[in-house]
């Protein structure tokens, strides 16, 4: 019989549990962009430090291996929406949280207009309204490539593609432009005079 190998975190928590600025900065990102809690962002900020840990070593490297790799891993970061074209290893260096936030589904699910707030669109993401090139996708946290971006919608069983869903209403009395006032006095109506006899 084989050993069932340990499950390894995928994500490194602070250095320090203590830190008044980083929490204060932690509670404004979850608030902002509507994260069920500070997991999600020490995940976002894992996978941002191994990207920009690879960046450095790539850009100490001189071998052909280095030139590939470093190839490869802007193409990765341009497909994803985080880096522009003509970008360079240095440009990586300066990605911060609220990039890597910004392409996550449910941010993306938010800015498309398909929900109306942040807690919104996550709710929608794990109830399987949302799919993704036509998969339903329940995980709020997907860093969505930029080919797939136009491609994200409601499901077809989802009840909100129903036009007389009570939240799409609300959605259109939001989108709709207020009234115009003009200075225009009321009128008056005058009652006609009394017929005479």
């Amino acid at each position: 019989m084989g050993t069932v190998s340990r499950l390894k975190s995928k994500y490194s928590g602070p250095n320090h549990p203590w830190e008044a600025a980083r929490i204060e900065e932690e509670r404004t990102l979850v608030k902002e962009y509507g994260l069920k809690n500070k997991k999600e962002i020490w995940k976002i900020t894992s996978k941002l430090r191994k990207i920009k840990s690879q960046a450095k070593t790539l850009i100490a490297s001189t071998t052909e291996q280095s030139k590939k790799e470093e190839k490869l891993l802007i193409e990765r970061l341009m497909n994803l929406g985080i880096l522009k074209e003509g970008s360079r290893l240095d440009n990586i260096l300066e990605i911060d949280t609220k990039k890597m936030l910004n392409r996550r589904l449910q941010s993306i699910v938010l800015s498309k207009g398909l929900a109306r707030t942040s807690k919104q669109a996550r709710q929608m993401i794990t109830h399987g309204h949302i799919t993704v090139k036509g998969n339903k996708t329940n995980i709020p946290g997907y860093l969505v490539p930029i080919k797939e971006e136009h491609q994200i919608k409601y499901a077809e069983t989802s009840q909100f593609n129903d036009k007389e869903h009570p939240e799409i209403s609300i959605k259109k009395k939001i989108e709709s432009p207020p009234r115009e006032k003009t200075n225009e006095a009321p009128v008056q109506i005058v009652n006609p005079p009394e017929a005479q006899n």
